[in-house]
């Protein structure tokens, strides 16, 4: 059930007496990882970012300091994916309803005594939401701390180990998510049905980009006919 956090870090494992026993409650850490389901080009599963996210706070959590308390809370699967309408397979919640669902989450982690709530989001399409939960929840209780984060902005070494046209224009289940999934659960992908391609390069000195300093809108770049997967941006996959 705990995936890949450590059973010790995983909240849902705790009783109801274990947290009404925990100590300086207020300095208790708790996470809520959100990722996706939905498609990631021919060779990758659905789960991408989800999995992504698991796997990076487990990892996380493995080497968090044991005097520091902080505690994971069941993945929420499902997003805001509905720019990926096109693929068949994927599950998406709007985003007032994902607003909703966060913001009864953060209410019941505070009324548990808790004073400390990390969304931890791992898809693309929904940095806003958190960022918008967190300062609802942030108004309405002024000693909540919710800290909105996005796992592909923490500090990592992705861009010294892909080329330079993928750091420039790859986003979406391109080298670093397969390459992450190949080291997490590498019996899901599947690598002979892998293809490299890019969108059309912005003309130069453009300002405008999926999402970059001057975003646009987007969603599927082409229909699921053409299979294609990839859109540009600053590097920063889900």
């Amino acid at each position: 059930m705990h995936s890949f956090i450590p059973p010790k870090r995983f909240f849902p494992y705790l009783s109801w007496t274990d947290i009404q026993a925990m100590p300086n409650k207020e300095d208790v850490v708790i996470i809520q990882p959100v990722g996706s389901i939905e498609q990631h080009g021919l060779h990758l599963p659905l789960i991408v970012d989800a999995a992504i996210g698991m796997a990076v706070l487990g990892k996380a959590l493995e080497k968090l300091d044991t005097s520091i308390p902080a505690y994971a809370l069941p993945i929420l699967y499902y997003g805001k994916s509905n720019e990926h309408w096109h693929f068949l397979g994927k599950m998406t919640l709007g985003a007032e309803t994902l607003i909703a669902t966060l913001m009864e989450v953060g209410k019941s982690v505070y009324r548990a005594g808790f004073r400390k709530l990390v969304l931890m989001n791992s898809h693309g399409g929904q940095p806003q939401v958190m960022e918008i939960v967190a300062r609802d929840l942030h108004i309405k209780y002024d000693e909540f701390l919710v800290f909105p984060l996005f796992t592909w902005r923490v500090p990592h070494i992705t861009s010294e180990l892909v080329t330079l046209k993928e750091k420039q224009v790859g986003i979406h289940a391109g080298d670093a998510e397969t390459s992450l999934m190949l080291a997490i659960l590498p019996e899901q992908v599947k690598m002979d049905a892998a293809v490299a391609e890019y969108p059309p390069e912005q003309p130069e000195g453009s300002l405008l980009s999926i999402e970059g300093i001057r975003s646009k809108n987007w969603g599927e770049a082409v229909s699921p006919q053409n299979k294609r997967c990839c859109f540009p941006s600053e590097y920063q996959p889900g």
